[in-house]
Formats: C-alpha cells, sequence, structure tokens
C-alpha cells in the first residue's frame, strides 16, 4: 500500500504512524487510534483534527491519487488496485471442516483394491455404510490415497481363514503413518464366472487373485477341471478381464455381484474349499481414534529385536502375565536387515533370519494393564510401534450361502 499525500501535514503523519489497525474480516475493518491529547500535542488546532477524522474514516482521498486512474480506489487514505469483490472471496474453513466425518460413514470417500464387485468393496459398504467407495488398483495406491486426502478411509484385507496372511499389506502397514481404526471380517462366497454359453468342460484356464486360487484350489479339482490357474490382481479383475475380451476359454473366480456387473454366467456356485471362509479387513485413517473400555478393543503392535529371536519368549510373557489373549502373531523377515551372522566377526556360515513380529491382544490401549504390558515389551524390543487400537468386529457370523 501507498503512503498518504505528501499535503497531509506534519501532524497528521504523526497521527497515523502511532494509530493501530487490526483487520477482523473480509468485509470490515476496524481501526482503533493510539493518539491521546495531552500536553505534548497541545499545539494540533482543530482543523488539524477535523482533517485526521475525515481521512480515517475514508472520506477524503488526495486529489494526487484520484487523478492517475479511475480504476484506483481508496481505503482509509491508502490505494488499493484491482479490487475483488467480496462476494467471490473463498469461504473461510471453520472447525466443522477439520472435525472428523461421522462414524456411520454416510460421507466417508473409502479407498480400497480392486474394481466394483470385489469382495474388498463389500467390505467397505459393510464397515461404512453409504460410503463412496474408490477403486485402487494396487494395495499401495489405497495407502496413498487416504495419505494425500484423496480418500478419508482404506479397506484392506490383511488374513483369510483359509489362505492365510496377505503379507503385502502387513509390509506396507509398516512402511505407511496409517493407523488401524477397526476391523471387519467378510464371509466369501465364490462363484466360476464364464461368457454366456460357455461350458466347464471347454474351459482352458481359470483366473483370479492368489488367494481366490489358494481358496478353490480342491474344488476346482473335483469339478474335474484341467486347467491351468493364472494369478491376476482382483477377483472382480478377474471378472472384469473375461467380460471385455469375451474370452470363452477362461473362467473367472469372483462374487455373484461380479458376475451381475459384468454380464458373466456362473457356471458353478460355492466352489470355496470350506463354507467357513471368512476374510478379515483393517480399516485405515490418518489418525488414530482414542481407545475405549466400554466394548471390546483390540491392539496391534509390531516390534523387533537386534538380538534375534530369543527375546520373543519375553515379550509373549509379559501379556500372558496379565491374563491378556492374543489373536495374531506373524513374523516377516527385516527387510533392512534379512540375515545376520551369528559369529560377530563374519566368520564361519551360521546364519539367521532378522524379523518383524505382528501382533494382535484382546485389549484396549485404555487399559492399564495394556499399557503395563507394552512398558515391559518396550525393555526387551529394539522397535515398537502400535498399529492402532481399536473395537473388535463382534458382529455374528454366518456363511453367506449354504453349499
Amino acid at each position: 500500500m501507498q503512503a498518504l499525500s505528501p499535503a497531509t501535514n506534519t501532524n497528521l503523519q504523526l497521527l497515523l504512524r502511532r494509530r493501530k489497525v487490526n483487520r477482523v474480516a473480509p468485509r470490515q475493518m476496524i481501526i482503533r487510534s493510539a493518539y491521546r491529547f495531552d500536553s505534548a500535542n497541545a499545539n494540533f488546532s482543530r482543523a488539524d483534527w477535523q482533517a485526521s477524522c475525515a481521512i480515517l474514516a475514508s472520506k477524503v482521498v488526495s486529489q494526487q491519487d484520484t487523478e492517475k486512474t479511475d480504476e484506483i480506489t481508496a481505503v482509509n487514505g491508502h490505494r488499493t488496485l484491482d479490487v475483488v469483490p467480496v462476494d467471490n472471496l473463498p469461504k473461510a474453513l471453520t472447525i466443522t471442516d477439520l472435525s472428523p466425518a461421522p462414524m456411520h460413514g454416510s460421507t466417508l470417500r473409502v479407498a480400497y483394491q480392486g474394481v466394483p464387485g470385489a469382495y474388498s468393496e463389500a467390505a467397505a459398504g459393510k464397515a461404512y455404510p453409504k460410503c463412496e467407495a474408490i477403486p485402487c488398483d494396487q494395495f499401495e495406491v489405497a495407502f496413498q490415497a487416504v495419505e494425500l486426502w484423496i480418500a478419508d478411509r482404506a479397506v484392506l484385507p490383511v488374513e483369510n481363514s483359509l489362505g492365510g496372511s496377505i503379507h503385502r499389506n502387513y509390509d506396507l502397514l509398516l512402511r505407511h503413518r496409517l493407523h488401524i481404526v477397526g476391523e471387519v471380517q467378510l464371509p466369501v462366497h465364490h462363484c466360476l464366472l464364464a461368457m454366456p454359453g460357455a461350458r466347464k468342460e471347454y474351459l482352458t484356464r481359470v483366473i483370479s487373485h492368489p488367494q481366490a486360487l489358494a481358496q478353490c484350489e480342491h474344488t476346482l479339482t473335483k469339478l474335474g477341471l484341467n486347467v491351468a490357474r493364472e494369478a491376476v490382481d482382483d477377483t472382480a479383475g478377474a471378472a472384469e478381464f473375461v467380460a471385455n475380451n469375451k474370452l470363452l476359454d477362461t473362467g473367472a473366480i469372483a462374487s455373484a455381484r461380479a458376475a451381475e456387473l459384468y454380464g458373466l454366467s456362473i457356471l458353478a456356485d460355492g466352489i470355496q474349499d470350506d463354507s467357513s471362509n471368512v476374510t478379515r479387513f483393517v480399516l485405515l485413517a490418518r489418525e488414530p481414534i482414542i481407545p475405549r473400555t466400554d466394548r471390546p478393543f483390540k491392539t496391534s503392535i509390531v516390534f523387533a529385536h537386534d538380538k534375534g529371536t530369543s527375546v520373543l519368549f519375553k515379550v509373549l510373557s509379559a501379556f500372558a502375565f496379565r491374563n491378556i489373549s492374543l489373536t495374531k502373531i506373524e513374523s516377516r523377515p527385516h527387510r533392512n536387515r534379512p540375515i545376520r551372522l551369528v559369529n560377530d566377526k563374519n566368520v564361519g556360515t551360521a546364519k539367521h533370519f532378522e524379523y518383524l513380529f505382528y501382533v494382535d491382544f484382546e485389549a484396549s490401549m485404555a487399559e492399564p494393564r495394556a499399557q503395563n504390558a507394552l512398558a515391559e515389551v518396550q525393555e526387551f524390543t529394539s522397535f515398537l510401534r502400535v498399529l492402532g487400537s481399536y473395537p473388535m468386529d463382534m458382529t455374528p457370523w454366518s456363511p453367506s450361502r449354504e453349499d
């Protein structure tokens, strides 16, 4: 902003140097003057005082400023260029814009791996009804979607009752800084899909996610299908691939909803090796939730130690002495230090792997026994991280269909 006109007298300049201006909103400005009439300003005339009031009230614009351009306006005696209409200014953020979304998920954007019709999409709908499901082509993309604020939550599978753990997501949990805020257990019902008019005996290959292929391995053999089994990124993606390419010799293992979405026929229903086929999904967010004690909670941690696996017994004892039940323990090779020589002098061939241990236990971080257990675990480990403390999925389980 430019200075006032040189025609302003010295006393007026002194007054304007001492006044304080506080901006309070785009539509208005409050000006407070620090000038007080005292003996030092006894020579300040009434005319000077009236001129000062006029300038402070934005009623006087210097002739020098107004002669340069008609587009220049004055605010408090200062020239301003290209004044933006107040109605076009962006709305200021409020505290409600930064508040967590409602727990029922009506406004949440939830990322999942796969395409529409995937089991992860069904898990997202179970966890957050009425949410906006966002498909991602890879697990890591779902993590990044939450980190970059494209999505509010991510729903990722971590283990299946038949196929075991999804190790990729355990590695990504450690690589990214998201927090587990919940879990969902979803009954999985597989179907063998093919193009309309195709027959089982004419199939030469079956494609699906590796977990789905493993979960249906024995059933495919019992069906007498002498086919090649090829892995793809996800189950619904396999159905989409068959439909888009009109492959009459290729079947896909996916859900009944995928058959409906992509116009495929169901050649065999319920082909999982066990009807009690359940996949556990975790819900991820940028911020952790506040642990509570009014309902069953589960806590997930990961730890490591630079002295090998001998410390594992001590860590497990910290939970056993406090009557804390472990629901899962998973070991993964340490990526940064996968192998360690037994002999510190690098002499000999005896080696063992360095491991990271993932543990789930039934307790809330709000409970003193859980806090004390982790305090003891920290004494024995070189690395400890709490992945999340979250409500357990207590919904009654039942197979989606009977075989």
